[in-house]
């Protein structure tokens, strides 16, 4: 199968969201899902869009990856493409030659889903092995336990707690409400929640969630109040995610995680997540 790269920032924003969604399959290892391209929307649905990178046989996109970073892309694949030998050459070739738009040269991360032959190959081709993330599943089969706080559901209107939360929980954030807005009016949003929790009337935890139908759910991205961490609140928020994604009809509810970050998948567990295989980037040019 002839496999082509789209011009970059090209591909249709909601195309490449139905791909996603549908290659979210139980049993598949953990991949790019359509709520990592809907929290980059954050920046406004034009720019997520530009991040797209897509392949496509026979008309239809095969494999699509989201620059994370201007070196970095995040790369997801058709489920039956996985061993494609077409595919994973093709874009092997594409990421090496920075006049296809991909990737720069020199120094470049990427991330592929567990499993596929792209990986095996760039790891012959001067990449190395990269840094080890842990993805987690939880089954949505059986109620939630109540995460014990209260949990609400920010809209327009109150959406003030949910980015306090965000900026004290990841240090150098850009998150605003203007950013909140502009991935809200996407939609990659519709079967999203951002949820916030409280404790006795504080903001203490948030997460945004993301459906993609009767299939995995994604937490993306969870985080606790820099000035209320060593109380529980990462394993309420946890829950309470995993709540939200059953009665949005979610299967499973998944996350990744850096293994390093020993602290958030302890958490992750305690709150019925079971990990899975860890993951490896892949590195070309050095670290």
């Amino acid at each position: 199968m002839a496999t082509t790269l789209d011009d970059p920032g090209t591909t249709d924003l909601d195309e490449a969201l139905g791909a996603l969604r549908d290659w979210q399959e139980e049993g598949t290892p953990l991949q790019l899902h359509p709520g990592d391209l809907g929290w980059k929307a954050r920046a406004g649905a034009s720019t997520a869009a530009a991040a797209v990178r897509a392949w496509r046989g026979r008309g239809e996109i095969v494999a699509l990856g989201m620059l994370d970073a201007p070196d970095l892309l995040r790369l997801a694949l058709a489920p039956e493409s996985f061993q494609d030998e077409g595919l994973a050459h093709q874009v092997l070739a594409d990421l090496a030659d920075e006049t296809r738009g991909v990737l720069p040269a020199g120094q470049a991360y990427l991330e592929t889903p567990n499993g596929v032959l792209l990986h095996d190959l760039v790891l012959t081709e001067g990449w190395e092995p990269g840094e080890s993330w842990t993805p987690l599943r939880r089954e949505l089969d059986e109620a939630v336990p109540d995460p014990g706080l209260t949990i609400a559901v920010a809209g327009p209107e109150d959406v003030h707690d949910r980015v306090a939360v965000h900026r004290a929980s990841f240090p150098g954030s850009t998150f605003t409400e203007e950013s909140w807005r502009a991935m809200a009016a996407t939609s990659a949003y519709a079967g999203a929640r951002c949820l916030v929790a409280y404790d006795d009337g504080t903001a203490v935890a948030a997460a945004t969630v993301w459906s993609a139908g009767r299939r995995p759910g994604l937490l993306e991205p969870v985080g606790v109040h820099s000035e209320h961490r060593g109380h529980g609140y990462g394993t309420a928020i946890s829950l309470a995610a995993a709540r939200a994604l059953r009665e949005l009809g979610s299967s499973s509810a998944i996350v990744c995680t850096p293994t390093a970050n020993e602290a958030a998948v302890a958490t992750y567990r305690s709150a019925g997540f079971v990990p899975e295989k860890l993951r490896l980037d892949a590195v070309r040019g050095g670290r």
